[in-house]
């Protein structure tokens, strides 16, 4: 197998967040991703940390990578820069100082694009131009640095609900598994083809009554929660750890 030392940085969809395995672990796509490289010498470690900007991953993940020597580092980041208001200019050079770390120690790279959220929630549209800046600053910094480039942008998939968790930003496991099969795709590596298969059927369109619970149930706790962390000095992941923070093999 080309690839021996596997490590994912990022945020809460690195963790793996939605992706519940029966035991209550978060699986996720660099999991995912790790089970098929896995092979004799093997390893894999997932530094991501849920709530965590490009600029936190920059200072806390960054070095324990680069302290692994791996020869395949997957970073996906920057959906918590665009949801905590970081201006598109602030934006731009997150990404720009992340690639160029990560690019300065290993030798293959892969970035990500992140999908359109105002395709999936009232009010979406207004995250949009910053998504758009973070896309267009993740293109620019592969070309620049030479990472590999997985854009889902256009992927139409963003539109079918059941890829998404309750939250409609956290991926369910339909959406991991995806993920990882673009990622597989970018690097090359074959895969089950099923994971990028149409599912079957069309998903239910949602309802008023939908949104409003999604506002109730999964927008409101949030916003309420990081105010009063902010109030506190809280940052979102403070306590939380990497949930493989050193290179092992799968078992």
């Amino acid at each position: 197998m080309k690839y021996q030392r596997f490590v994912a940085l990022g945020d809460s969809c690195t963790e793996g967040l939605d992706d519940l395995l029966p035991d209550g672990r978060y699986r996720g796509w660099a999991d995912r991703v790790a089970s098929v490289l896995d092979a004799p010498g093997f390893r894999y470690a997932n530094l991501g940390v849920r709530g965590r900007r490009l600029d936190q991953m920059l200072v806390e993940q960054v070095p324990s990578a680069a302290a692994l020597e791996p020869d395949l580092v997957a970073l996906f980041g920057g959906g918590n820069d665009v949801m905590s208001g970081a201006s598109c200019a602030q934006i731009r050079h997150r990404v720009d100082a992340m690639v160029r770390a990560v690019t300065s120690f290993a030798p293959t790279v892969a970035v990500f694009t992140l999908s359109d959220v105002s395709q999936r929630m009232p009010f979406g549209w207004r995250m949009r131009p910053r998504i758009e800046a973070l896309n267009d600053a993740v293109r620019v910094a592969a070309v620049r640095y030479g990472a590999v480039l997985v854009d889902v942008w256009d992927d139409t998939c963003v539109q079918d609900s059941r890829y998404f968790g309750p939250d409609r930003l956290h991926l369910s496991s339909l959406g991991h598994r995806r993920l990882a099969g673009h990622l597989l795709s970018a690097l090359d590596v074959p895969f089950d083809d099923s994971w990028m298969a149409p599912l079957d059927g069309v998903a239910a369109p949602s309802s008023m009554w939908d949104h409003w619970r999604w506002l109730r149930d999964q927008v409101l706790p949030v916003a309420y929660t990081r105010s009063r962390n902010k109030l506190i000095g809280r940052q979102p992941g403070d306590g939380f750890r990497p949930k493989r923070p050193t290179l092992l093999p799968l078992v």
